[in-house]
């Protein structure tokens, strides 16, 4: 059974070494060969932990299935090993990896250092791509170079250890030494002449947006600008930039460009294709895509440039396949400019996949997969310009038929316009006539709005006086009443008074009459004589009092005697206030408390009668809407004066039943009443509004429901008399 087992061994070792050998590169002069499977071995290094010595002790190199090595995501270091033997006349071979996103790329081999009798010494020679000993800047714009020197018809084992955080196909070419300088020449060439495109199309572009203003030149020129410095980093002009930072190149510089591609993109196509106007139901989706872009710059700022490439490959494809469903249904509703945008970016997205495979291994790698993103994205720019082109004509296009069709509908409008004159000359006529009868009955009908206006303002002011003359009536009666109460005892006093005289006259004219004197001394005990005369006295105050109170309201009254008089006069409003109280105190409930806080005022210039007028109004409204409250307690009314340097305030507060906002808008709009029908006309806070609008001044109001009311009069000191002062 060991021997079986031993057997087996045997066989299995001897499959491994068989399987794991490869072919020898063999480098001729002027030739150039692609490092494939043939002729390497791989072993993976994904935690990046194996030294030189390790590889070259280590026997566990193994073939792989595709052509070109291939780094992921989980294997972002690889190991090559490959025999190279040099049949040219050069020392040197030149290794190259072009056009792919590589952070290191190290070659390691056993180097004899010196020979000593019949032993031999050796040493691991390492060489770097950021060595500038192996990698002229002279010769490697574009590409990542080693130089490898290797006598010429001799041949040695390599180590190459390649490091990359982008899942890409790791090209490796070996040249020759004059094949490479030739190569490299003819692919300067041709990237200078790429260069040039892009710069060409970005400053025509340019010049365009300054010419014609439409923001998608703008637009299409930051694209260009993106597009090519992503293009140029493929052609290796970032590496010739940043010789010696390629970690920071391609974990930062690429990827972010990459990004700001695809934004510049999308607003591109967000301009030029009008998709917010043109499609509104997909629009959000298309503002979805700014946010893909998002994703990979998080992940560049969190140093995951692995994670930011794998984003940016999804977005890019994922902003390809909806552009393109966009604008074809664009180009089925109509807008043909978006033909030449689909065709353009459907090759772009076609090379996108393309190069996405060749970059998995699923598709050979060759010049043309090597090189389709950027014959694509040429070709992009291209039918993009010519899109814009004919986004113009196609405005153009659409202008010159608005043009043509407001050109018929303007002939066609002149020729109904001429119809329509005749047929309106003779409308006119008849309405000229219906207008004119309609006229006559509007004069007529004004005068009696007017009639009937002044007949109730009229009323309003019958109102008004009849008020005034049912408080004065009122006030009057009482001082009255108490005269009149006095008259009777004081004749009955001043009866018994002149009885006692006369029994006194009698008596001292018969001196002789004793009797006489003792009667008129006991009439005097019976009326009680002292008493009378202070009865007398007391009485005659009464009367006196009841007189002035009389004196009080006459004068009161003669403030309002003249309510129509439109003359300006110097007037004491402190005194119209106290007029004003002095009329409605009879119609003052006693549950009302009247605060007047007056302070001094100089005599204003004013219709005194209208200010009456006002204030009346004003004051009376205050009580009215205390009256108008269900329960009374603590009710006030507060009447306040001020002096300001250019006018007079007056300030009427009350604690009434308050105001809506919806009532305080109308409450000076003429019949406008929350009174019941019958119970006012609504005329009297119209009236004060005029009043305080003839005299230039203003009226405020504050109401709370429930709370009160403020009302606030400005009256000007500017406000010029009429009188003419009297010369001498």
């Amino acid at each position: 059974m060991k021997k079986i087992l031993l057997i087996l061994y045997a066989i299995i070792q001897i499959s491994r070494a068989f399987a794991a050998q490869t072919d020898t590169l063999k480098i001729n002069v002027k030739e150039t060969k692609y490092l494939t499977h043939q002729y390497f071995l791989e072993l993976e290094d994904p935690d990046n932990i194996f030294t030189a010595k390790d590889i070259i002790q280590n026997n566990n190199f193994h073939s792989i299935s595709s052509s070109f090595p291939l780094l992921k995501y989980s294997k972002s270091v690889t190991w090559l090993k490959f025999t190279l033997k040099n049949n040219t006349d050069q020392p040197l071979v030149a290794i190259t990896i072009g056009k792919s996103i590589i952070d290191d790329f190290d070659i390691f081999f056993d180097e004899i250092t010196s020979r000593n009798n019949d032993h031999v010494n050796h040493h691991i020679k390492h060489l770097s791509s950021k060595d500038p000993q192996y990698n002229s800047n002279l010769l490697t714009q574009g590409v990542t170079l080693i130089n490898i020197p290797i006598l010429p018809d001799s041949s040695n084992t390599f180590y190459a250890r390649i490091k990359s955080n982008a899942s890409t196909v790791i090209p490796i070419e070996v040249h020759s030494s004059s094949q490479f300088l030739q190569k490299r020449s003819i692919d300067n060439m041709i990237s200078g002449a790429i260069a040039g495109m892009f710069l060409v199309m970005a400053l025509y572009n340019l010049m365009l947006f300054i010419t014609v203003g439409d923001k998608s030149y703008l637009y299409y020129v930051i694209y260009i600008v993106f597009l090519g410095l992503t293009q140029s980093l493929l052609l290796g002009f970032g590496s010739a930039l940043l010789p010696h930072n390629l970690k920071a190149l391609n974990n930062y510089v690429t990827p972010l460009l990459r990004s700001c591609l695809g934004y510049s993109l999308l607003l591109f196509a967000g301009e030029f294709l009008q998709l917010k106007q043109n499609i509104k139901q997909y629009y959000r989706v298309f503002l979805f895509l700014y946010v893909l872009y998002l994703l990979p710059l998080i992940a560049i700022l969190a140093g995951q440039a692995h994670i930011a490439y794998t984003l940016i490959t999804v977005a890019a494809l994922t902003t390809s396949l909806t552009l393109l469903f966009i604008v074809a249904v664009l180009y089925i509703k109509g807008f043909k400019p978006a033909k030449f945008f689909m065709i353009g970016w459907g090759l772009f997205l076609l090379a996108v996949l393309i190069t996405i495979g060749r970059n998995n291994g699923l598709i050979p790698y060759n010049y043309f997969t090597l090189n389709i993103i950027i014959y694509s994205a040429l070709i992009e720019l291209i039918l993009f310009s010519v899109a814009l082109a004919d986004k113009i004509n196609f405005y153009r296009h659409q202008n010159t038929q608005s043009q043509q069709a407001a050109l018929t509908i303007a002939k066609e409008n002149e020729r109904l316009i001429t119809e329509q004159n005749i047929f309106l000359e003779n409308k006119v006529k008849e309405r000229t006539q219906e207008l004119i009868q309609t006229n006559q009955n509007l004069s007529i009908t004004i005068d009696n709005l007017k009639s009937a206006q002044m007949q109730l303002i009229e009323t309003e002011k019958m109102a008004l006086l009849g008020q005034l003359t049912a408080g004065v009536a009122h006030e009057i009666n009482n001082p009255i009443n108490f005269v009149s109460a006095n008259v009777k005892p004081l004749r009955v006093d001043f009866d018994e008074i002149f009885l006692l005289l006369n029994k006194y006259d009698e008596a001292a004219n018969n001196p002789g009459k004793s009797k006489l004197l003792n009667d008129a001394n006991n009439y005097k005990q019976t009326i009680d004589a002292d008493f009378v005369k202070s009865e007398i006295k007391i009485l005659l105050d009464g009367v006196e009092e009841g007189a002035t109170r009389t004196a009080e309201i006459v004068q009161s009254l003669r403030t309002f005697s003249r309510m129509d008089e439109l003359v300006i006069m110097p007037a004491n409003i402190n005194s119209a206030i106290l007029s004003t109280l002095i009329i409605l105190r009879s119609s003052i409930p006693y549950y009302i408390e009247i605060k007047p806080l007056l302070n001094k005022l100089e005599p204003l210039n004013c219709y005194s009668g209208k200010i009456n007028q006002a204030l009346i109004n004003l004051i009376n409204n205050s009580i009215q809407a205390i009256k108008a409250k269900e329960g009374h307690e603590n009710e006030s009314i507060i009447i306040k004066t001020q002096d300001q340097p250019d006018h007079i305030l007056i300030e009427i507060t009350d604690t009434g039943i308050g105001m809506t906002p919806a009532v305080r808008q109308r409450i000076f709009e003429p019949f406008f009443t929350t009174k019941n029908i019958g119970d006012g006309t609504g005329l009297g806070l119209s009236i004060v509004f005029g009043i305080i609008e003839k005299h230039n001044g203003t009226i405020l109001v504050e109401s709370i429901p429930g709370q009160g009311s403020t009302f606030t009069v400005t009256l000007p000191k500017s406000l010029k008399s009429d009188i003419e002062e009297p010369t001498f």
